[in-house]
């Protein structure tokens, strides 16, 4: 904020960030930020802070120092339990992104237990009241969550990976456009000449599975193909994902997109059930790019989170954000991308 004509000045001995950062209207980690990392701040808040520098005749080189002192330079990430029997090959490669980022940036990621639900909260509640984090990595951001109001309402710097799915939006989030992914996934397909393509998907109410689901629905209507019967309903499991395709088949798909990877190799086992071969008898899509699809004989097409991005966009809003808590949140949706593989070789009718 300006100075009014009656504040006198501080001596110039006397001048630091703190000083600095309160008669620019921000805060000290903002007013470190414009000396050692202004490409993080909005112009206009850079030109305020490097104005006010000016006008204190505040030496920069004591940033570092305090800035060691205010910043331990973690990032705390809850690590959610999987279900007994399954992996998360998809979110050990955003963690290991996740980290190779905050590394590069001079940060450090601090892994603890977050399980669903409010229990889920006492885990950042301890490391705020050990003052051991500068701000949180969110994931798995699923309706009904309660984090996001819980840290925004204390005050605290987060990003998710992932949107909200139900109620107001907030804070900063990164994710990946699942609909434009299973979109291609079908003008993939309809290039090949299918017209009976089925969508496998999870359950109703999971923000990212309806948002696949929509992908695939938008892209049939578009081309004028039927939607009718098409579509069944898993968890992500494998047994159970073979035994839902079922009914499609019998229906005559030629083809199957499905919800995730594991979900996929239900398909490939329901296939081979009936002696008919993925990729020549009926096509098959899956998505997340799983270390198994390219090991699948045939091997699977799929689709790709660019999850190196991801890693990159969070660690670089929540940076920001950490600069200026009281900037307007910033969501970014990324683009994935079709890996065509032997399981989508064949032509449709």
């Amino acid at each position: 904020m300006p100075r009014s004509p009656n504040t006198p000045s501080p001596k110039a001995g006397s001048v630091t960030l703190a000083t600095v950062a309160q008669r620019a209207g921000v805060s000290p980690q903002t007013v470190s930020n414009a000396l050692n990392s202004p490409e993080l701040l909005r112009p206009e808040t850079l030109e305020r802070v490097r104005r006010t520098i000016d006008e204190l005749g505040y030496r920069p080189h004591r940033a570092a120092q305090t800035l060691r002192t205010r910043s331990s330079k973690l990032i705390g990430y809850g690590i959610r339990p999987t279900a007994p029997g399954t992996s998360a090959p998809v979110m050990d490669r955003f963690l290991h992104a996740l980290s190779q980022t905050a590394d590069e940036a001079g940060y450090r990621i601090l892994l603890f237990a977050s399980p669903p639900g409010s229990a889920g909260l006492d885990g950042y509640e301890e490391l705020l009241d050990l003052h051991s984090v500068d701000g949180f990595v969110l994931s798995g951001t699923d309706r009904g969550d309660r984090r996001q109001a819980w840290l925004e309402k204390r005050g605290v710097p987060f990003v998710g990976f992932g949107r909200m799915w139900s109620g107001r939006q907030i804070g900063d989030w990164v994710d990946v456009d699942g609909a434009s992914g299973t979109d291609a996934a079908v003008e993939h397909l309809v290039g090949l000449g299918h017209r009976r393509i089925a969508f496998l998907g999870w359950p109703r109410g999971s923000g990212v599975g309806d948002d696949r689901a929509m992908g695939w629905q938008r892209a049939m209507r578009r081309h004028h193909l039927s939607i009718r019967n098409k579509r069944a309903r898993s968890v992500d499991d494998i047994a159970s994902a073979q035994a839902a395709v079922g009914p499609l088949l019998d229906a005559g798909a030629t083809a199957v997109i499905a919800a995730s990877d594991v979900l996929a190799l239900g398909c490939y086992h329901a296939l081979r059930e009936r002696r008919a071969v993925p990729g020549k008898d009926v096509a098959v899509v899956g998505f997340d790019d799983s270390p198994a699809a390219a090991l699948l004989s045939p091997g699977l097409s799929t689709v790709a989170q660019p999850l190196e991005a991801v890693g990159r966009e969070c660690v670089r809003l929540l940076l920001a954000r950490m600069s200026e808590l009281g900037a307007p949140p910033e969501r970014v949706l990324l683009e994935p991308s079709l890996v065509v593989r032997d399981s989508t070789s064949a032509s449709g009718d």
